[in-house]
């Protein structure tokens, strides 16, 4: 943890100050904003993180830009960790979108930021409230598209690996039971890309399912 911290503190930078600008709706495919409100000083303090994802790219790195009561104060390459009052805004990102945008105050439970009402995530988080059986089956459809995508390419891939000699002769060969043509193969494939953005749109993620869909 100290090393990550220590790590975390040389990736920031100080913010020159500028404003935040407004979430415009050509911007849902390559930009992220979240709210925080925080006490502090005795006065209510709104944080943003705005992430410029597929945009701004520094070095191939993206950056995530914290805004203090609509000002520039600090920004940093992923993943970030900005000090605020009580905490740490962690900001982390995945090859489809935000992997993590959460508060963890001193000696509590890490909560999410809340995502813009324009942006993608925030849209994706209105969809789930006004339709949620709706929403949980797409969830539910999601991972499942993964699960069964992940599935078919460990058999399909264990097959190829098997008759590698040195593999060969530790375990023997593998014949896969499933063998789908290369169009099935594309458009799961396609299945998997679509259910790992969604999933990235309500910052679900996992290590297993979506890292293994790219």
């Amino acid at each position: 943890m100290a090393f990550k911290q220590w790590a975390a503190a040389r990736r920031l930078k100080p913010g020159d100050g500028r404003e935040l600008e407004r979430f415009r709706w050509w911007q849902l495919p390559f930009r992220s904003l979240f709210w925080l409100r925080l006490p502090g000083g005795g006065q209510v303090r709104l944080h943003a993180v705005d992430v410029r994802h597929w945009a701004r790219l520094d070095n191939s790195r993206i950056r995530a830009h914290l805004f203090l009561d609509g000002r520039h104060v600090a920004e940093s390459k992923l993943p970030a960790a900005f000090s605020v009052d009580g905490g740490v805004i962690e900001v982390a990102m995945s090859s489809y979108g935000i992997r993590r945008c959460h508060y963890r105050p001193s000696g509590g439970q890490p909560s999410q930021l809340t995502p813009d009402p324009a942006s993608a995530e925030g849209r994706r988080a209105r969809f789930g409230a006004r339709h949620p059986g709706l929403s949980r089956a797409i969830a539910i459809g999601s991972v499942l598209l993964l699960v069964i995508g992940v599935g078919l390419n460990v058999l399909q891939l264990a097959e190829p690996v098997s008759h590698i000699p040195p593999v060969t002769q530790r375990i023997g060969t593998f014949e896969s039971p499933v063998h789908l043509p290369i169009w099935l193969n594309l458009t799961l494939g396609g299945g998997a890309v679509l259910a790992s953005m969604e999933r990235a749109l309500r910052l679900r993620y996992s290590s297993l399912l979506d890292a293994a869909g790219r």
